[in-house]
């Protein structure tokens, strides 16, 4: 069954290093909608980093905080959202992007994603011994979960920014003017 959509949202999903970010500043360009990153938005509202959060809360900790930006965010309208890389692992996160925008899973191999994160020292779940091995074992796990929240999937390898904002701006187009 088609999905009717009665906001303006694109919600962003994906490992960490996948392009969300990237990618949904230029399409909000295009778009003329505002963008936001929910984990620069926890940030902004708890004055320290994400690394910060994991230290004193864990991950258990900020992910409750993750949960309360993103319903607070997916009930929004007009946004392109970039969300962090764990927000599929609560399904009251997964409901809030399904019901209320076009969720965009962008699905990158394992090893393209190392490429890009491997000197980012702000990436809180890859300060293991082997990092590479970590975002595989992420891959696994997450991946079926982004599949399932998602209307529409790009299958990065190491594809022009420009041609998947391109590919997304004609893709949203056509499903919000149906």
């Amino acid at each position: 069954m088609e999905k009717k959509y009665e906001t303006k949202n694109i919600f962003l999903v994906g490992l960490m290093g996948a392009g969300k970010t990237t990618v949904g500043r230029m399409l909000s360009r295009r778009l003329g909608l505002d963008f936001v990153d929910s984990d620069r938005e926890i940030e902004s509202r708890t004055g320290v980093n994400i690394s910060t959060i994991f230290e004193i809360e864990g991950e258990e900790g900020f992910r409750k905080r993750e949960a309360r930006i993103i319903k607070d965010l997916t009930a929004l309208n007009g946004y392109v959202l970039a969300t962090g890389g764990g927000v599929i692992l609560h399904e009251e996160n997964r409901k809030n992007l399904q019901k209320n925008g076009f969720v965009v899973y962008l699905n990158a191999p394992p090893h393209v994603l190392w490429e890009r994160t491997r000197n980012d020292k702000n990436r809180p779940l890859l300060k293991v011994k082997d990092p590479l091995q970590k975002l595989q074992e992420l891959f696994v796990s997450r991946h079926p979960l982004y599949q399932e929240v998602a209307d529409f999937v790009v299958n990065e390898r190491r594809g022009n920014i420009r041609s998947v904002v391109q590919l997304l701006v004609k893709e949203v187009s056509e499903r919000w003017n149906r």
